[in-house]
């Protein structure tokens, strides 16, 4: 991955059951008509269908660090590689965990070849996990998330600011309340390497319009 347009389904009701192929078919429609690098990042039980539905990447939207064989319950990389999934997400703001554990999958992901996004809350933490040299640190603001005010707009700081920080250790993207065109060509101007995107996607009248807006932000 070089400059994707992540989309995190999440776990809303608009994307399940069918609705997470219905999705997935819209921005695989855009991504190969733009030839833009659109990512999906559906719920667990998805994945695989996604993976064998659409040729774009699917990635994880949170991967556990715990032993292959007798780990029942978790979601361990080894097995997520298995059904299709090019790489996962990392301590999302929803979804927190400790350093270690961050620390621990990452090197997991870079030895299954699988692509690590780990999401970050303010700079200081970005400098910490740049340590562990993921591919991508997402910056996402927790207080911006779904609030439909961009990051790129409301606190371009922290996206120059986790830049500095993660220097050329990892790519920074950005996201957290990224709605429309001008907040992707924003963020870009400000030197993100991508968008993580969400409820600006999944809760849109059109997936399909509001993918290839966005996408076209990124050019």
């Amino acid at each position: 991955m070089k400059q994707p347009l992540i989309i995190n389904f999440k776990n809303y009701t608009e994307v399940s059951g069918a609705g997470a192929v219905k999705l997935a078919r819209a921005a695989y429609a855009v991504a190969k008509k733009l030839r833009v690098e659109v990512v999906l990042a559906p719920p667990q039980p998805a994945l695989a269908i996604i993976a064998k539905s659409v040729r774009v990447p699917v990635i994880c939207q949170h991967v556990d660090d715990e032993i292959v064989g007798a780990s029942t319950g978790f979601f361990v990389p080894e097995i997520a590689k298995s059904y299709g999934a090019a790489g996962s997400l990392i301590n999302h703001s929803e979804h927190r965990i400790e350093m270690k554990h961050i620390a621990s999958l990452v090197a997991r992901l870079r030895g299954l070849r699988m692509t690590s996004v780990v999401c970050a809350r303010e700079p200081w933490e970005v400098m910490e996990i740049s340590v562990f040299r993921p591919d991508f640190i997402a910056i996402e603001p927790p207080e911006l998330i779904g609030s439909g005010m961009a990051v790129s707009k409301k606190n371009p700081e922290i996206i120059t600011k986790s830049i500095n920080s993660a220097g050329s250790r990892s790519k920074v993207i950005c996201g957290a309340g990224i709605t429309g065109k001008d907040d992707v060509a924003k963020a870009m101007e400000l030197g993100s390497h991508g968008i993580l995107v969400a409820s600006g996607v999944i809760k849109a009248n059109s997936w399909a319009a509001k993918i290839a807006e966005l996408a076209a932000g990124m050019k």
